[in-house]
């Protein structure tokens, strides 16, 4: 691929509009020693990181410190972003094979979601759930018929919606407990179980669900009642779920754990274990769900023995904007009764919209048949890159467009690189390089990333 002229502009003008940076942002090098420095190795990359004395570095400073700092995060600094491109406030270009970490499905600045987020905003914003609107039906409808005519859940009935995926997930975890004091008033059936490398929110509920101590030991203790079991495992699971158990939640395919795959016969005999013992079967499809597979949802495949009680989603339901919902069936919903669960802001006609949009458009076979295609060329690309690398690649996980490259060394140095070069990639589970990148990427995208990438690989070698 050809890449841009490597040696940077000394003096950069950036027209931005944020808050604390002139309306003409320029940065001019005074030749320091540091800035000499910089120089030699900033006219060896084409898209090399903000230095010191940037513009990106200036409004970093500036705000910084009144953010609470619970991210690490990278100098750029992105102010714009087209389809499945970035820009940064010195006016670099980024190819995002990211997505905002599943979330833009449909690519960056949509334009059909423009029109319709423009338009809403014009008519009616936020009502209240005390009150009925016309976008939260239509949207709730939608994704029942749409989860149906996929082929998932085939006992899809009634949606929630809410605000994020933490928020679906504590739906889920609450519908769960109401329903095991429901067929035991005793109390007894309040166990709560999922797996390792799992993710699953941050709420306490959530994060009790995420049996990861790196998230869970700041705040523990966790909910009483949570247990954890090992993906994949079909001899530990009769001993895992009991009588106990209200409900079970796992992703079909983990995303931050690491893009680890369910297979068929753990889930199939997981589902049968759940209706056996009378649990609620939970499938957190909010990574991995909304034709990411090249199906409407991961578990389309399955057979309806496998199908879950409870879908939760959120991601890529919005395309940028905080929307979540959870789908239940009818042995769910008709146990939830008024006053049981609430939102102020879930189900908003601006969120329900704007996913009523999103959903309509990645329900659509065409997409879907292009997501499975362009999947194709991404894992022909990385078993390239694994037989040119074996000593540092050693797998290709995932299905669709949610893959992940299992590396034998920290990946850091390589999505540095990759940045420093144009190309926005991040990380999962133990040393693996994670790749969501929008449903709308074309082909001759994926090949100017995979160059990049395998740059990026060479120059940390």
């Amino acid at each position: 691929m050809a890449f841009r002229s490597p040696v940077r502009r000394l003096v950069s003008t950036t027209t931005t509009r944020i808050r604390g940076i002139s309306s003409q942002a320029t940065t001019t090098s005074n030749l320091s020693h540091s800035v000499q420095e910089s120089i030699s190795h900033e006219a060896s990359l084409p898209n090399p990181d903000p230095s010191d004395d940037s513009a990106s570095a200036s409004l970093i400073n500036e705000h910084s410190k009144f953010m609470l700092a619970t991210y690490a995060r990278p100098p750029p600094v992105f102010v714009k972003g087209e389809g499945s491109y970035l820009w940064d406030l010195e006016n670099r270009k980024y190819l995002d094979f990211t997505a905002g970490i599943a979330v833009n499905a449909l690519g960056h600045s949509n334009p059909g979601l423009a029109k319709v987020l423009s338009d809403q905003a014009h008519t009616l914003w936020h009502a209240s759930n005390l009150y009925y609107n016309p976008w939260t039906g239509a949207l709730s409808q939608l994704l029942v018929e749409k989860t149906l005519e996929s082929g998932a859940m085939h006992d899809a009935a009634t949606v929630f919606v809410c605000n994020s995926g933490s928020e679906a997930n504590e739906a889920a975890i609450k519908f769960s407990r109401k329903v095991g004091k429901v067929l035991d008033p005793s109390g007894a059936k309040y166990e709560f179980v999922s797996f390792h490398n799992s993710f699953h929110g941050r709420t306490m509920g959530s994060l009790s669900a995420t049996p990861n101590p790196k998230y869970q030991q700041p705040f523990a203790p966790m909910l009483p009642g949570f247990k954890y079991g090992t993906y994949n495992d079909i001899e530990a699971i009769d001993d895992l779920v009991t009588d106990k158990t209200c409900g079970v939640i796992i992703e079909p395919i983990q995303g931050e754990g690491g893009v680890n795959v369910a297979s068929d016969e753990f889930l199939i005999a997981l589902a049968r274990r759940c209706r056996q013992v009378g649990v609620v079967l939970i499938y957190d499809e909010i990574q991995c769900g909304l034709s990411r597979t090249g199906t409407l949802w991961a578990h389309s495949h399955l057979p309806k023995e496998a199908h879950p009680d409870v879908l939760t989603t959120a991601k890529a339901l919005g395309n940028g904007f905080p929307v979540g919902a959870i789908i239940v069936n009818n042995h769910i919903s008709e146990k939830i009764k008024i006053g049981d669960h609430g939102t102020t802001f879930g189900g908003n006609p601006m969120a329900c919209r704007l996913a009523h949009y999103v959903v309509s458009q990645l329900s659509d076979p065409k997409l879907q048949q292009d997501v499975l295609s362009k999947s194709k060329k991404f894992i022909e690309g990385f078993q390239s890159l694994k037989e040119r690398y074996p000593d540092l690649i050693t797998e290709v996980r995932g299905k669709g467009l949610i893959l992940g490259l299992q590396l034998t060394q920290d990946p850091s140095p390589i999505v540095k690189a990759a940045r420093e070069r144009g190309l926005l990639v991040i990380t999962c589970g133990t040393n693996t390089l994670r790749f969501v990148p929008p449903l709308t990427i074309n082909d001759e995208e994926i090949k100017s990333g995979l160059n990049i990438l395998e740059e990026a690989i060479k120059a940390t070698r």
